[in-house]
């Protein structure tokens, strides 16, 4: 009798520690993802954050937001500690994965699918949700040539270190190459956090060594907040013969084009529509079905005076 007991005492010890094991997400079996970014001062980058959260709030996830405040050291180390804490998902928003290999790979190895929002894919991870960044490109581009005929010296504001401005600078590097009568005054990074104060002060700096009319004849930023950093200083100077462009089609950005500043166009980027892509394929993956693909777009429109 004794022996029975013990023997059935082990059986129940055995399959309390099976039902314990693996990515539970919590005491109550709920499934946490963690949303990971060195950008969340970024007005868009928080857009996206609080609708992820708003989703998986809805779905009856937890979220666990982490952003480093562009520090990517930081990032990939508090990437280590949500592995270790055995989360259910990771979402990296507006992050290069090429400076996460590592941790992207060894989330794989723990069965823990990585997904990004605005950001790039690589091998480890599951899918990433963003803009065509190179139509993105061609089309603010293309709109811009248009309004400085064909010709002048254009400025540069960019960030290449996010892989959507990286894209779309490359692609504004091939472009030009058919473009012989417009000149690159200066290429510049504009720093994250900060960048539309940094961008402000950069286009001081520069309407200030390059005082003379013609001598800059529109400014091509990689997203709005560099854009409206740069529009500020144009506008205070009170030089009238430069226009700027934009991507992203934030609330901010939209008003200055309605109001005739010299930030003339955008492209509205959807946000919201990304990471609802993001989020049916997590449900998927959840159920234990593959992702519908690795680069997955959510539409994006030009913003003028005329439509915006």
């Amino acid at each position: 009798m004794k022996k029975a007991i013990l023997v059935m005492a082990a059986l129940l010890l055995t399959i309390g520690l099976t039902a314990c094991g693996g990515n539970s997400g919590g005491k109550d079996g709920s499934k946490t993802i963690s949303i990971l970014t060195p950008y969340l001062s970024s007005v868009t980058t928080n857009e996206m954050v609080e609708s992820l959260k708003k989703q998986a709030a809805d779905k009856g996830w937890k979220a666990n937001v982490v952003d480093t405040k562009g520090d990517m050291g930081q990032l990939a180390s508090r990437m280590e500690d949500v592995i270790s804490s055995k989360t259910d998902a990771i979402v990296l928003v507006s992050t290069d994965p090429n400076q996460l290999k590592s941790q992207i790979q060894r989330a794989k190895d723990k069965s823990i699918p990585v997904f990004g929002a605005d950001s790039g894919y690589i091998e480890g991870m599951v899918m990433n949700a963003t803009s065509d960044n190179k139509e993105m490109s061609k089309m603010i581009s293309e709109h811009l040539f248009q309004a400085v005929g064909d010709q002048g010296k254009i400025v540069i504001l960019t960030h290449r270190p996010h892989p959507g401005v990286l894209a779309r600078t490359v692609q504004l590097d091939e472009l030009l190459k058919n473009k012989p009568n417009i000149s690159v005054v200066t290429e510049q990074q504009v720093e994250v956090p900060g960048p539309i104060e940094n961008a402000r002060k950069q286009m001081e700096s520069l309407l200030l060594s390059n005082k003379e009319a013609g001598s800059i004849t529109a400014v091509w930023a990689g997203w709005d907040e560099a854009a409206i950093g740069a529009a500020q200083a144009i506008e205070a100077a009170g030089r009238k013969d430069i226009v700027v462009t934009g991507i992203d089609g934030n609330s901010q950005a939209v008003e200055m084009i309605k109001k005739g500043s010299p930030l003339v166009a955008t492209v509205k980027q959807n946000f919201t529509g990304m990471t609802e892509i993001v989020v049916k394929q997590i449900e998927l993956v959840f159920a234990g079905q593959p992702a519908e693909g690795t680069e997955l777009y959510a539409p994006a429109s030009l913003i003028t005076k005329d439509n915006g």
